[in-house]
């Protein structure tokens, strides 16, 4: 028998399913997979091959792991396709109750203030796509804007923009700038919002040549706006976000997807990796 060493080499590997542990707590799949039961009794679904369970477990374990859908459909026994339209159709469900902004927002006012900042969700781009570069951090990706309160907790997630998009061009169209001055919020950001006015406050230039009151007001500032680094630190705790392999449509949608699991689940956020 003559054995074909190039047919053993370019077959595609089989993927072999295996037992494994997913970090978040059995409650917040009970709550996705009811969210799901709900879907499937509004369309009035026929049967299907995995359970309402099953099928949240599938997502949670695709948003929390970046596993690829044909990698998380053979842990489940169903197709790469299958798994497409599992996750696709649980993403939408979880994405319609995120907040919005005005929401977000509700119950501040004067005397108040939020801290705002920018992260680029990387992406697999080529470098034709110069729009999705972002020079800032060299590497292509999509422009995120989050609004947080002033221990770090996210309040909103904007929809992603192309990663050349500036923080304070991306802020001024997702309308945090206006909405902010409307309620009267004070705004703590980074240079990067420098010239945005309204309500506002950005770390003053040239700090070790100004006066000491003026490098005083940095540290505080500096202070204030630190804890929003965890938003991005929650956000991005659902490695789907680390590395995004699907369409760049489809991320805002994902990212409005992973903040209605983080609400439900904060403490999932806090003590992952």
């Amino acid at each position: 028998m003559v054995f074909s060493t190039h047919h053993a080499l370019t077959e595609e590997p089989r993927l072999v399913p295996y037992p494994a542990m997913l970090d978040v707590p059995h409650e917040l799949v009970e709550h996705v997979s009811w969210l799901i039961y709900t879907r499937r009794r509004e369309l009035r679904s026929r049967w299907r091959k995995l359970g309402c369970f099953k099928q949240a477990l599938l997502v949670l374990a695709h948003l929390r792991k970046n596993e690829t859908l044909a990698q998380a459909g053979a842990g489940f026994g169903v197709s790469e396709a299958t798994a497409w339209r599992y996750v696709k159709e649980t993403v939408e469900v979880l994405a319609a109750w995120a907040p919005g902004l005005r929401e977000a927002l509700v119950g501040l006012g004067e005397g108040d203030f939020v801290i705002v900042d920018g992260t680029l969700v990387p992406t697999d781009r080529i470098k034709a796509d110069e729009p999705y570069y972002s020079h800032k951090h060299r590497k292509h990706g999509m422009n995120v804007q989050v609004v947080a309160a002033p221990d770090g907790t996210p309040l909103w997630f904007s929809r992603a923009l192309p990663g050349r998009t500036h923080d304070l061009t991306a802020a001024r169209a997702h309308g945090i700038v206006q909405a902010c001055l409307t309620r009267e919020i004070l705004v703590l950001a980074d240079r990067a919002y420098r010239g945005a006015g309204a309500t506002i406050r950005t770390p003053y230039y040239n700090h070790h040549e100004l006066p000491e009151h003026y490098q005083q007001y940095n540290r505080d500032h500096a202070r204030l706006r630190a804890p929003g680094e965890r938003a991005f630190a929650q956000l991005k705790s659902w490695r789907v976000l680390r590395r995004a392999r699907c369409s760049t449509n489809r991320i805002s949608r994902l990212i409005a997807a992973v903040h209605t699991l983080m609400i439900q689940s904060p403490a999932t956020c806090e003590n992952s990796g």
